[in-house]
């Protein structure tokens, strides 16, 4: 684990699925554990409210999940960002699937029985958790149907495959909620499990405050779970 910076000036910045909530069969069958909301409640008194979660999944769904709990939310990859409650979503100029490739999407979802397909304002993702072994013909047609296409990238996720913008990400998303209060003057620390969040990573990194990989720092969900709640219940970084 890296230094981290003094609590008092840190902004936390944390990804979802596989590190505040464990990860499911299905995106719909997570589980918010009865105590989460509070803890990230009590982070935000701690940080001046500079307590964010930054996502592949859609800003209402975070909603959803966690309510309140925390104050700004980048969801899709950065592709919407919120940066206070209340406030309306943000997207950042970027193009949009055309209907013709996700009609395609649906059509080679539906033909892996136990693949998702999850639809997003700027793109879209297929789940395929359920089926393993269709992972590698999921990619190779994505990749044939992205093919010429300038605007639009394929990236792996945990038993997912995400198309999203070019030039939006984790990494911009950071940017984005760190130039505005109260994560402004703050050290960013981001917290991520996937391929996705390396983008997070690095752009705190470079900011000057510290990215935390999951599988390595922590091990599990369950254990950036107890880390955050020791710094709520300390009021300082578990030693």
């Amino acid at each position: 684990m890296g230094v981290l910076p003094p609590l008092r000036q840190a902004a936390l910045l944390l990804d979802l699925d596989g590190t505040l909530i464990d990860i499911a069969p299905t995106p719909d069958a997570v589980v918010v554990p009865d105590d989460l909301p509070n803890v990230l409640r009590a982070l935000r008194q701690l940080l001046g409210d500079a307590v964010a979660v930054v996502t592949g999944r859609p800003v209402e769904t975070v909603d959803r999940l966690l309510g309140d709990a925390v104050f700004a939310v980048a969801g899709e990859h950065g592709g919407a960002i919120r940066h206070a409650p209340g406030q309306p979503l943000e997207r950042p100029p970027g193009p949009t699937p055309p209907e013709t490739l996700i009609a395609e999407a649906r059509r080679l979802t539906a033909a892996h029985p136990g693949a998702l397909f999850e639809p997003k304002s700027r793109g879209f993702s297929l789940h395929y958790r359920a089926v393993p072994s269709a992972g590698e013909a999921l990619r190779e047609r994505l990749t044939q149907l992205l093919a010429g296409n300038d605007e639009l990238e394929l990236l792996p996720g945990n038993m997912i495959w995400e198309v999203r913008p070019l030039g939006v990400d984790k990494g911009t998303a950071v940017t984005g909620l760190m130039d505005r209060a109260p994560f402004r003057g703050r050290l960013p620390v981001f917290i991520g499990d996937d391929v996705t969040d390396q983008d997070g990573i690095a752009a705190a990194a470079a900011m000057g405050g510290v990215g935390l990989w999951v599988p390595d720092d922590f091990g599990s969900a369950a254990a950036v779970r107890a880390w955050l709640r020791g710094i709520a219940e300390k009021g300082d970084w578990p030693n």
